[in-house]
């Protein structure tokens, strides 16, 4: 089932064209990878699809459809909500574990301790972090390491309850023992939750995705399973990229 469908996507900073001619699709409670070399786009087509594009300056031109609505129907805070996105660096609100976590269902208006308690409490464990900060959720989040404070991020995310996960860079700046950590949480939460990851990481794409986008210079060159892309690409630009980053 289609969650996400791009039609004739482009994207501009001034004269300066990002993307060109975007067609693709995601599908539902699968993981898709993006991969491709820095500056062909990637982190631009998250941008585009929740709409903080604008905030940098961006113009886009096409479609885009989450659930068969444009986007440009859809609210732009109630976009944000259906599709959570978690940057390269992990941006914790400066108040504690439990605030962070509660800070969004506050905000839309739950009041009651007892079930803002409960969210707190659901998600972190859905995290894989619940048992690591149960101690002490009075604890500031900037004191989390920042292998938790990525997950911190992921859990406070999904207390929105979004369809859609847009992750840039995600395990770029931690060590193997955390990226394991996120990796294994990102196939756990699959089941609820669609999950588009840019990656520079090959191996991590090959370990966790069910899709492999591959982008350059702005465009998308070649779609298909980790096996198809890495074993068998299709596109010569495909091949020698990934030869590029295996040497």
């Amino acid at each position: 089932m289609t969650v996400i469908k791009i039609d004739d996507l482009s994207v501009n900073y001034g004269n300066k064209n990002v993307l060109k001619n975007i067609n693709t699709a995601f599908e539902k409670n699968k993981i898709t990878a993006i991969i491709g070399p820095s500056g062909c786009g990637k982190s631009t087509f998250l941008k585009t699809m929740n709409r903080t594009l604008e905030e940098y300056g961006g113009k886009a031109e096409g479609k885009i459809y989450l659930n068969n609505v444009n986007i440009m129907d859809i609210a732009v805070q109630d976009l944000r909500n259906k599709m959570g996105m978690v940057f390269q660096t992990p941006v914790v609100f400066p108040f504690s574990i439990y605030k962070n976590m509660t800070y969004a269902p506050v905000y839309y208006g739950e009041k009651n301790k007892e079930k803002l308690n409960e969210i707190a409490v659901k998600y972190l464990k859905k995290a894989g972090l619940y048992e690591e900060v149960k101690g002490d959720l009075s604890m500031h989040a900037s004191m989390l390491s920042g292998g938790q404070q990525q997950r911190l991020v992921i859990a406070r995310c999904l207390t929105v309850n979004p369809e859609v996960i847009l992750l840039d860079e995600p395990c770029s700046a931690l060590d193997i023992k955390n990226t394991a950590n996120i990796e294994e949480l990102l196939l756990e939460i699959k089941e609820e939750y669609t999950i588009i990851i840019v990656t520079h990481n090959l191996a991590q794409a090959k370990r966790i995705a069910d899709y492999v986008i591959y982008m350059e210079d702005g465009a998308i060159i070649e779609t298909g399973t980790p096996d198809e892309i890495f074993n068998s690409p299709v596109d010569y630009r495909t091949k020698e990229y990934i030869m590029y980053m295996k040497n």
